[in-house]
Order: C-alpha cells, then structure tokens, then sequence
C-alpha cells in the first residue's frame, strides 16, 4: 500500500489517510484473527484425521479428539469474525466515501449523484471512483482559483 500511497497526488493521500483513521482498528483485528483461524482449523482438521484414521483404536483418546474439535471450531469462529469485520470495514470506507462526496461544495449535484450511484453499483471498484472525483474535484477547484 505504501507503493501505491506514494504515487498519490496529496489531496488523495490526505483522504485515504482519513479512511484508514477510521478503519485501521478494525483492519488490525481482522487481520489478526485470520492470521489465527488457518493455523488452528488446519492443525485441528490434520490432528482429527490421524487420531481416527490412523492411530490404532486402543490408542485413541475421545478427550483428545474433543480439544482439537473445539480447536477447529474456535478456528472457524475466528474466521467468521474476520469476515464480519471485514464487511464492516468495507461499510465503514463506503460511508466515509458518501459522506465525503455528499460534503463537497466543488462538485456539481449530477457528479456527486453519479459517483455515489457507481459506488453503490460497482462496490470493487469503490475506490477508483472515489479517487476519480477527488481528482475531479480537484480539477474543478483549480480552474475555480485561476
């Protein structure tokens, strides 16, 4: 990101900094949550195969199986939490972003109209048409100054 970051014109950067206020707490969790959930769903799953495949039965422990069941299901509990912040994250740059666009004095009301449609419309490239109209609002200031 910080690539990406560096090769923005200040205005974009400036807002993209004001998006990452607001979902950098979330972002750090989610992050952190996925990084968990693989490692403990896997271990789980490779454990519970071999415990009931290929130990012999004398040498099988229900508790065992027990605790890396409730490792798995722990795993996958992280993983749904990280999705759902991660859908809260995307509503919470959506906002920012409509709400911004809202704010603008620069923009005409067709513009910002159309802008917030093909965020609405087009949710992947969300950020695209919100740098596109920061640009275009920045385009409409400068010739407002001259």
């Amino acid at each position: 990101m910080n690539m990406y970051m560096s090769k923005m014109p200040r205005f974009v950067k400036r807002e993209m900094e004001q998006i990452q206020k607001i979902v950098g707490p979330l972002a750090k969790k989610s992050s952190k949550y996925a990084l968990w959930s693989l490692p403990l769903i896997s271990i789980s799953l490779v454990n519970i195969v071999f415990l009931l495949f290929i130990v012999p039965a004398e040498y099988q422990s229900t508790p065992t199986v027990y605790i890396f069941a409730a490792l798995g299901a722990f795993g996958l509990a992280l993983s749904r939490e990280s999705k759902l912040q991660k859908r809260e994250i995307h509503k919470l740059s959506t906002d920012y972003m409509i709400k911004r666009i809202q704010q603008s004095d620069i923009a005409s009301e067709l513009s910002q109209k159309r802008y917030i449609r093909l965020i609405h419309e087009q949710p992947l490239q969300m950020m695209q048409h919100f740098v596109r109209f920061l640009e275009e609002e920045n385009r409409s200031n400068t010739i407002e100054e001259n």
